[in-house]
């Protein structure tokens, strides 16, 4: 059981935010949880459920408390824990006024966090088998031992395994590509490619990957790794993958807006693409594959040209 006198603050209400609260309060952790949605805020507190996310997921309300004021929620947390879609880390953090100075941030970007405060929790597991107890492997990412592993203690449960990483970087950067990759395979299936395809796509993109974080920050990573290649796997098979959702309706002939707004949830994928797009334009990297995927999101270009132009250049 964590020590009952830390409070970990939770950001964010979607899939990813309740499985963490859920450990959180397995694990005796008191969870402040920011909610910003007043429909889930009444029904977590007087169901114990999060009625649009995780709809099957009990949660103990026990350690549990709910605020709809982030202020509140991160005042007496040590930790603070940033689960809502990167894009709309600002959005969520605008209402805050408490420093976050001497709090442990975990997957924090920007807002003046020194580096060694900031973790990253990272891997291949959906929040939906979470939920559910199944077996899944966790990586903490930070540059200072003891952050990381007061970090790990909170999410330390039978169905989870954790490892450790000091790659700041690159695996923030590998988990942002791999949603753009699991895109690119969406597109694909969409479009009848098969399984053949598939598999040469996703080994292209593994190594495309690579070459960006190797022009971006060289450091002796191993990208076979499950924090990078095994994030990216899941990402690209997985029914659970709200990314490859995307590139599948693309493919099978919707509009780019059409298919965005058929999506329940938010496929990052579609905000990678253009922030990598941005990143790599000042590198000696090729990311053929990424690039294909900004021309059809960003530039309206024909989801089957591209995606056949791009078969001429995997190997």
């Amino acid at each position: 059981m964590e020590n009952s006198e830390s409070k970990c603050a939770v950001i964010g209400y979607g899939s990813w935010a309740t499985a963490i609260v859920k450990i959180f309060a397995e694990n005796g952790v008191r969870v402040g949880w920011y909610i910003r949605n007043p429909e889930v805020l009444a029904s977590v507190r007087e169901e114990g459920r999060n009625c649009k996310y995780l709809r099957d997921v009990d949660l103990d309300t026990s350690c549990i408390e709910t605020s709809d004021n982030i202020d509140e929620v991160v005042a007496d947390a040590d930790t603070v824990v940033m689960a809502m879609p990167s894009a709309f880390t600002k959005t969520f953090l605008e209402p805050l006024t408490v420093p976050l100075a001497g709090k442990t941030v975990v997957s924090a970007k920007r807002y003046g966090i020194p580096e060694r405060q900031m973790c990253l929790v990272t891997g291949p597991s959906h929040a939906e088998e979470v939920g559910m107890g199944r077996l899944s492997y966790l990586t903490v990412v930070g540059l200072d031992d003891d952050a990381r592993r007061q970090v790990a203690r909170k999410f330390e449960r039978p169905y989870i395994r954790i490892s450790y990483s000091e790659d700041v970087f690159g695996v923030e950067y590998a988990a942002i590509m791999k949603n753009i990759y699991a895109l690119a395979v969406g597109l694909a299936v969409g479009l009848g490619y098969g399984d053949n395809f598939v598999a040469v796509l996703i080994a292209n993109c593994a190594a495309e990957m690579e070459r960006f974080l190797n022009a971006y920050n060289k450091r002796g990573r191993n990208i076979c790794a499950s924090a990078y290649l095994g994030d990216l796997l899941v990402t690209s098979y997985s029914t659970y993958s709200r990314n490859r959702r995307l590139g599948l309706l693309i493919g099978r002939g919707c509009t780019v807006r059409s298919a965005m707004n058929e999506m329940t949830m938010v496929a990052e994928g579609y905000y990678a693409a253009e922030c990598i797009r941005h990143i790599a334009s000042g590198l000696e990297a090729q990311l053929p594959i990424a690039d294909t995927v900004y021309e059809i999101l960003y530039r309206n270009a024909s989801a089957r040209r591209k995606m056949r132009d791009l078969t001429h250049k995997l190997i």
